[in-house]
């Protein structure tokens, strides 16, 4: 396969991240109409805004090694159309268990978004890995943040079901521009699927450099988790009282965010990756001391979103091209098991957004998302440390 990926298999690859991880977060922004509608409990919204994050877990371990298996083009077809199936399913559920097992086959398949990003750091040239990674990976931030745009306006004008059919129809139109678009990516590797989870399992157990990755992922996505799970709550209640299209509208500040970071893929092809995650941490900190400020006034909440989103998508691009760089042969089942912890991370935050302002209100959600980010940060300084005195011996 002639290596190098072009500007509009760039479009296809970013749109297929969009549309697939939006079925994952869609719910958010329409969280309690949703609940509202299918008679889940106010305490247990958490629990359906986790669901799409749990059944993306269980693809991880279980789906995203078939692509150093089978051809990816293949792959990431097939995945759409399943996505588009557990959509609809969603869209169309009588109550709340259903809804929720919906989500999780949405989930399930939405792991789709490692196989392409797989595909794209596989047949870019090595001088290009990160600004391909970057761009790929914008589409990831696009659909969870534009998607709120999206569901804010159907939630108001056709109810929250018509979010999740829009989403099915756009998956099953890009499975068919992969097929047409994308050029085949046959796996030179005899492995079989067996062997490849084992790897994957051993390198979770003994890699250093991937542990470290992965913590700080884990804690990073915590945090963003935080906020965009929960945002919906103190905005829809006094003093705002917002509908779900202004609430919507918020996905379009953290979109603002997250694309200012789109140069941290030629940061990292640079060799700048660690410096900008070490900073970038420090203000995923500071973000939240604007955060939660939301009863002083909006736009200290804009702040912070921007500087949450630019900060989150900083490292987490950094994050994979330091691994796939390392793991050059094993692309997929490095990136799914380095995005196990990413969505573990995310669905620790939506429960506990959910929980702590039920509990005690909006400052108790800030203080949680506060100290996963710090706790990120703590782990890039102990891996900073353990690397300069690895390099002294």
């Amino acid at each position: 396969m002639v290596p190098g990926v072009t500007g509009a298999q760039r479009i296809v690859l970013a749109a297929v991240c969009a549309a697939a991880v939006s079925t994952v977060y869609a719910i958010q922004p329409v969280l309690e109409a949703a609940g509202a509608e299918l008679g889940v409990a106010p305490g247990a919204l958490g629990w359906l805004a986790a669901s799409g994050q749990f059944g993306y877990v269980a693809g991880l371990v279980l789906l995203v090694p078939l692509g150093d298996v089978v051809d990816r083009r293949r792959l990431i077809t097939v995945h759409l159309v399943l996505v588009a199936a557990g959509a609809g399913t969603a869209a169309l559920a009588p109550d709340g268990p259903v809804a929720a097992v919906g989500l999780a086959a949405a989930g399930l398949f939405a792991v789709v978004v490692q196989v392409a990003v797989a595909y794209a750091a596989a047949v870019s040239t090595p001088g290009e890995r990160g600004r391909t990674i970057g761009a790929v990976t914008s589409g990831v931030v696009t659909g969870i943040l534009g998607v709120r745009v999206l569901a804010g306006v159907l939630g108001d004008t056709a109810g929250w079901r018509a979010v999740y059919l829009a989403l099915a129809l756009l998956c099953l139109v890009l499975a068919a521009a992969v097929r047409l678009g994308l050029r085949p990516d046959p796996r030179p590797s005899r492995e079989r699927y067996t062997q490849v989870v084992a790897a994957m399992a051993r390198l979770v157990a003994t890699d250093r450099m991937f542990l470290d990755r992965g913590a700080i992922a884990f804690f990073l996505f915590a945090s963003f988790g935080t906020l965009w799970s929960g945002l919906a709550l103190p905005l829809g209640a006094a003093p705002w009282s917002f509908g779900t299209t202004e609430i919507g509208l918020f996905g379009l500040v953290g979109l603002a965010g997250a694309l200012g970071a789109a140069r941290a893929g030629r940061w990292a092809d640079g060799g700048h990756a660690r410096r900008i995650s070490g900073w970038s941490l420090a203000g995923l900190v500071a973000s939240w001391g604007l955060i939660v400020q939301t009863g002083t006034g909006l736009w200290p909440l804009i702040a912070g979103i921007v500087l949450l989103d630019f900060a989150v998508q900083a490292v987490h691009v950094g994050n994979q091209h330091q691994l796939t760089t390392a793991h050059p042969d094993r692309a997929s089942s490095v990136i799914g098991a380095y995005m196990a912890f990413y969505s573990l991370g995310s669905a620790l935050g939506a429960v506990t957004s959910a929980w702590a302002y039920t509990a005690w209100g909006w400052w108790a959600s800030c203080l949680a998302g506060a100290a996963y980010a710090l706790l990120a940060l703590l782990v890039w300084a102990r891996a900073r440390d353990l690397s300069g005195a690895a390099a002294r011996r």
